[in-house]
């Protein structure tokens, strides 16, 4: 689902500032874009997001502007040697390798005495930013959830009442069409018998006929009969609708009733024997084609 939250916090050392922001997506894809002096606090926003969200491309920026240095701050004089011993090792080995500046190593990581002894400081208050944030982020998120849930919970009921409608005519168009099949074959077999009757030798008698027109025509209702298919359509959306009621981590579920119902959906098309009822799979399949389109995107 989509959702977007901000949060700017004003602390002792600058202003930090928290941006979350998600597209659809069906599984979780984090993306950062932090400052590399903030970069070792990643780890920690992962893992806050990570407890709070299961899908969406959700990225995350942070930025903090730190406040100009006061006269209380000093070199980090240990780092400051460890810098400059790395920097002739490398200079060694790569003659041409430019030196650092004075404005990167005042603005590397701890490099400040003060900046340094902050960093503690700096971490709570990342962490009570990234909760506050996610608080308002989910429930953005939860916003849209809802109304996803209306638009769906609508679209059970236009199915159930398709089920609904068609399940009571089933039997009526199936003795119809077995009517016509019966007819047909008697008069199919009847017009041999009666060659049968002018010098050529019958296969069947009337009585054998008659049984295997009743034979193939039970056969045939059996294989058109979709009451079975509609009766899991009708148990699929129950199961449907308890999931949308019931909430928390729904995307998945749903998205394998999906599946469920646009195979019964297949079905009951491939095996309808009147345009009524092949309608009425059309109609089920948009909905249910409606409704994968937005599972997709709950969490």
């Amino acid at each position: 689902m989509t959702g977007y939250a901000v949060t700017t916090r004003e602390t002792a050392h600058g202003t930090l500032t928290l941006e979350l922001r998600s597209v659809n997506s069906r599984f979780l894809d984090l993306q950062f874009r932090i400052n590399d002096d903030l970069r070792s606090f990643e780890p920690m926003l992962r893992e806050a997001i990570m407890s709070r969200v299961v899908r969406g491309k959700v990225e995350c920026r942070m930025s903090f502007g730190r406040k100009a240095a006061g006269p209380g701050n000093a070199l980090n004089a240990a780092l400051l040697e460890q810098l400059a011993a790395l920097q002739a090792q490398v200079q060694a080995r790569f003659t041409h390798a430019a030196p650092l500046s004075v404005n990167e190593l005042l603005r590397w990581p701890g490099m400040l005495e003060e900046a340094a002894a902050s960093q503690e400081t700096l971490q709570a208050e990342i962490g009570a930013a990234a909760a506050e944030t996610l608080d308002a982020f989910v429930e953005s998120r939860q916003r849209e959830g809802a109304a996803l849930e209306t638009m769906l919970l609508a679209r059970v009921a236009d199915m159930e009442q398709i089920v609904t409608r068609i399940t009571p005519i089933v039997p009526q168009v199936i003795a119809q069409f077995q009517q016509k099949a019966t007819d047909r074959m008697r008069e199919t077999l009847g017009l041999a018998l009666q060659s049968a009757d002018a010098g050529a030798q019958p296969q069947m008698s009337q009585q054998e006929a008659a049984e295997r027109i009743r034979q193939e025509v039970t056969l045939y209702g059996i294989r058109i009969d979709i009451a079975e298919e509609l009766t899991r359509l009708g148990a699929h959306l129950g199961e449907t609708r308890h999931i949308l009621k019931k909430g928390g981590q729904v995307g998945k579920r749903l998205d394998f009733m999906m599946q469920e119902l646009n195979r019964e959906a297949n079905t009951v098309g491939s095996k309808a024997p009147a345009k009524e009822l092949s309608d009425a799979a059309m109609a089920l399949k948009l909905l249910i084609e409606q409704m994968r389109e937005q599972v997709q995107n709950l969490e």
